[in-house]
């Protein structure tokens, strides 16, 4: 960590450095394009009193040569900071993440959010303080999304997972080209929704790809120009059929403006997003890859001619940058008389014929870079955490000194392990001793595990489960259940998902704990004497001590706890684990830290 501190740190001076460079370099050329338009402009306005129109001529052209590359650098050296400052933020966002800042950071995938699904909310996968806002650095829509399935949508092969491990494994050390590769994908617009896009790109406008249709709207502006020139040389006999023209092309634009007025949005809309895949495509392609998966993805970014993808999106560039130009008040003028809105819809449907099909296609291996770069930032911040080992025999889970990845700087680190035939551990302890966190730490884990990234732990070793938990449950008014029923609900998906013959990894804080006291003790029992007879592996965290009998009544049951010690009237917890059941409690001593004092009579 220490070395990736120091890493960011360099990189975050170098391009603080290349920022205030460049603002000397952009406030020096805008000096000397000032002092050239002064200069032009007092001698145009000299000549021209002067009546000296011919040196007036060289004075606009010698301006005009040494003002527009002027204006070419101020622009090139104006991009340069931006981009720079670009990278000085992404280096800053690094530090952040490595000191335990990364709860500040704006997109935590809270729109992500589903009470519904198997684990994502009760292991903070989205939201404030989550697992996606801590190593999230996808940038496209369908990067976020793609990041979202790696978290809630487990691969289902050991050879998916595999590949995915190579491919992080190989992308963390590239921190400059990840690092470029997500400044590529920072646009000054909003990363839209493609699937406008990809519409678009998939329509086919017949009328526009008739070969006379094309021919004739091409050939028509070649007359008009004509005419013109003719015009402009000998004004009388051309005069009318200038005219003649200009109004038939004017009647042109008309038919079918909206429809074609909406080809070109679409095209205008997406155009900064469309520079930017480009540019990340471009990266892509660009460098040097040795694991499969990377290799598969960048190969498909070739069609059949060998062209890549860089190339023919390069091509949709430079026609939605003239589109661009459709926003200029000048431009109904040039229309008029080129017919320019025909001509950037034939150059579209041409593309779209040729590469339309494969841009829903393109943009997913961007999307797939973006969510393994992000996964690649544990393997390079955290070189101590280890490639997860995926076993065929199951179920098995083993860890050796793991972490929860969210409390990187204060977690305390348990080892825990299964040893058949026990496939239920349960986890006892006073309040606050670490009980929930040690489900949580294994839910996260696995789920990072599942996603083909590096985990919290020295040594770790699992094989393919569904996870589900039930730990954080609450009313819902809107349908009228209670907290107690809502919890019978997720146990009962529980339940059922061992029934369907699934291999399930299950997490269970303080169950039943909507009922009596009886009640929750009976209910408890009973649901883990039959978990612990289906094929599955499972926590149970509890403060119901009785529980731990079931260690003596069946081999598939294990016993571990949490324990507090006390000195100078203050509580301590040291978060590790132990084998047996607790036998200490501690409710009325916070209730005390609390200040609610309680008689030893009336307690």
């Amino acid at each position: 960590m220490k070395r990736a501190e120091s890493q960011y740190t360099e990189l975050k001076a170098k391009y603080q450095a290349m920022m205030v460079e460049q603002t000397h370099t952009i406030n020096l050329i805008s000096n000397l394009r000032l002092v050239v338009f002064l200069i032009g402009a007092g001698l145009g306005i000299y000549l021209i009193a002067k009546k000296n129109y011919g040196l007036f001529a060289w004075d606009l052209g010698l301006f005009l040569v040494l003002f527009i590359p002027l204006m070419i650098l101020h622009d090139h050296y104006f991009n340069k900071k931006k981009y720079a400052a670009i990278l000085h933020k992404i280096n800053e966002d690094s530090l952040k993440r490595i000191h335990g800042e990364w709860n500040t950071f704006s997109d935590d995938g809270e729109e992500f959010i589903d009470d519904n699904h198997n684990y994502s909310q009760d292991l903070d996968i989205f939201g404030p303080g989550s697992l996606f806002q801590f190593i999230n650095t996808t940038i496209t829509y369908l990067g976020r999304l793609k990041l979202r399935d790696f978290l809630i949508s487990p691969a289902r092969s050991i050879e998916e997972i595999s590949d995915r491990q190579e491919a992080v494994i190989e992308l963390a050390p590239k921190l400059d080209w990840r690092q470029k590769y997500m400044a590529e994908g920072i646009v000054e617009s909003k990363m839209h929704d493609p699937e406008t896009l990809f519409l678009w790109a998939n329509r086919i406008e017949r009328f526009y790809r008739k070969p006379m249709v094309i021919y004739i709207f091409r050939f028509m502006p070649i007359i008009t120009v004509v005419i013109a020139i003719l015009t402009f040389l000998n004004p009388e006999p051309q005069y009318y059929c200038l005219i003649a023209a200009l109004v038939i092309q004017f009647a042109i634009l008309k038919i079918k403006s909206k429809q074609r007025g909406e080809i070109l949005e679409v095209a205008y809309k997406f155009m900064q997003n469309i520079k930017a895949y480009s540019n990340m495509l471009s990266l892509i392609e660009q460098e040097e890859y040795h694991s499969r998966h990377l290799q598969d993805l960048q190969n498909r970014l070739k069609n059949e001619q060998g062209q890549t993808a860089g190339e023919q999106i390069r091509k949709l560039v430079k026609i939605v940058e003239a589109i661009a130009n459709r926003h200029n008040q000048l431009y109904i003028f040039f229309n008029i008389l080129f017919l320019l809105d025909y001509h950037y819809v034939f150059a579209l449907e041409e593309w779209k014929e040729e590469s339309g099909s494969k841009l829903r296609d393109w943009l997913d291996v961007i999307a797939e870079f973006e969510s393994l770069s992000s996964l690649a930032i544990l393997t390079h911040d955290y070189p101590q955490w280890t490639t997860p080992e995926l076993s065929k025999d199951g179920p098995c889970f083993a860890a050796q000194d793991m972490g929860h990845p969210l409390l990187i700087n204060t977690c305390v680190a348990n080892s825990l392990k299964f040893e058949p035939p026990e496939n239920i551990l349960l986890i006892t302890g006073s309040n606050m001793s670490g009980k929930s966190t040690l489900l949580r730490t294994v839910g996260v884990n696995l789920v990072l595990a599942y996603a083909g990234g590096n985990v919290c732990a020295k040594t770790f070793k699992c094989s393919i489960m569904d996870i589900y938990t039930c730990m954080r449950v609450n009313d819902d008014l809107e349908k009228n259940i209670s907290s107690f029923y809502a919890e019978l609900l997720r146990i009962k998906m529980i339940v059922k998902a061992v029934e369907e013959g699934q291999t399930v990894f299950f997490l269970l804080d303080e169950i039943f704990k909507g009922t009596n006291s009886i009640d929750r003790h009976t209910g408890a029992k009973a649901l883990i004497m039959k978990l612990s007879k289906a094929k599955v592996l499972g926590l149970v965290s509890t403060h119901d001590l009785e529980l731990g009998d079931l260690e003596k009544e069946s081999n598939k049951v294990k016993n571990y706890h949490f324990q507090e010690s006390y000195k100078d009237n203050e509580i301590y917890f040291d978060y590790k684990l132990r084998p047996g059941v607790s036998t200490t409690r501690n409710a009325a001593f916070l209730m005390k830290m609390a200040g609610i004092e309680f008689s030893e009579e009336e307690y």
